[in-house]
């Protein structure tokens, strides 16, 4: 390539590419080999991007593309509409399926799927959320099929199953009413239409709760602890977490949506930026705020589980955000495994104590 033809084209462009840029169906001007035929050259050319190429009759004198432009030699190339390649993450996905979409236990609403991470005994891919997303809150059965997309996002069996439940952490629940920690004996209400809600949380109790930076406000109603119900002390559960089995592994991408593929675990750190790519919300970006939380969240009217050791966040998530990865803001490192959160804040368990407690890695 001759770099001095290169130079002469880009200062032909600079001078004729406003001009170019207001004819009818023009969408970009660009610096490249010509095409003859279809096929690609060793000429330099002035391109000039249209939405869809038409007979010179058809086109006005003003919107006609010249042969030659400030002595740079023009090639029209056809693009079509250029769009903003942007997702739903609640479509239904096939036949590759990113981390960050929609997908739920064929009974409850829609989480979001986390990522694929490894089993550390097999190396066997599995996918990683939330009991309540993929294992309805401890009521789920191994083996139950698992909906892409979820089933508020008009997943249906047989023909949306990609996955059956392998494993979860069970959920340890109390209520005001208990006699004692113990799972559930009917299954909690279904959350509201829209995904499965992010479990509310209700009150942030931390072991070292640090305030806001420069600021006496919390991002949650702080009330004293429970300790125990009656003589009966509280479970503290570690994580909101379940895996499950892909059909066919091969569907599956190590990527997450609007993110990237993850490349390694991180602790999360006050301050620290952070992201992730969820169900409801989509892409949305926000601040470590406060560390080493214990938490009562709501699954329920009646229905709450105590967490210990947990991270919060400035709100960056809504229902159905439930499962998501977070990620450090300016890498591709995962700091968290999101599962609850209100209106003011977002709550994760740290990474690492999600990959221990469920035996598998990134």
């Amino acid at each position: 390539m001759s770099m001095d033809l290169f130079r002469q084209l880009l200062e032909a462009q600079r001078i004729a590419q406003a001009d170019l840029l207001r004819r009818r169906g023009v969408v970009g001007v660009a610096i490249g080999y010509r095409n003859y035929k279809e096929q690609v050259t060793d000429q330099l050319a002035m391109a000039v991007l249209v939405e869809k190429k038409k007979p010179v009759e058809a086109l006005s004198a003003e919107d006609l593309i010249p042969p030659d432009v400030n002595g740079a030699r023009t090639d029209v190339v056809e693009t079509g509409r250029l769009e903003a390649l942007t997702i739903n993450p609640r479509d239904r996905f096939r036949p590759n399926i990113p981390a960050g979409v929609s997908i739920g236990h064929y009974m409850v609403t829609a989480g979001t799927l986390g990522g694929i991470v490894f089993d550390r005994n097999t190396g066997e891919p599995l996918i990683l959320s939330n009991n309540h997303v993929l294992a309805n809150s401890n009521e789920a059965e191994i083996g139950d099929a698992i909906l892409q997309p979820g089933p508020t996002d008009h997943g249906v069996r047989p023909d949306d199953v990609v996955a059956k439940l392998h494993r979860f952490e069970m959920l340890r629940f109390f209520s005001d009413s208990d006699q004692g920690p113990s799972p559930p004996t009917t299954t909690p209400p279904l959350f509201p239409p829209g995904g499965c809600d992010i479990a509310e949380l209700f009150v942030s109790v931390g072991n070292a709760l640090s305030k806001l930076s420069g600021s006496s406000k919390r991002l949650a109603t702080v009330r004293a602890p429970k300790a125990q119900i009656g003589s009966v002390p509280i479970y503290a559960n570690r994580v909101d977490a379940a895996l499950a089995r892909p059909i066919n592994p091969m569907l599956f991408q190590q990527s997450i949506a609007e993110i990237g593929r993850p490349n390694g675990a991180k602790l999360a750190q006050l301050g620290m930026p952070i992201r992730k790519q969820g169900r409801t919300t989509g892409y949305t970006e926000g601040t470590v705020t406060l560390m080493n939380a214990t938490v009562d969240v709501s699954y329920s009217e009646n229905l709450q589980a105590r967490f210990a050791g947990q991270v919060i966040a400035t709100p960056i998530s809504q229902g159905g955000d439930s499962g998501a990865l977070v990620i450090e803001g300016d890498s591709l490192k995962v700091v968290g495994l999101l599962f609850a959160g209100s209106r003011r804040a977002t709550i994760f368990t740290p990474i690492q104590t999600v990959l221990d407690v469920m035996e598998v890695d990134l």
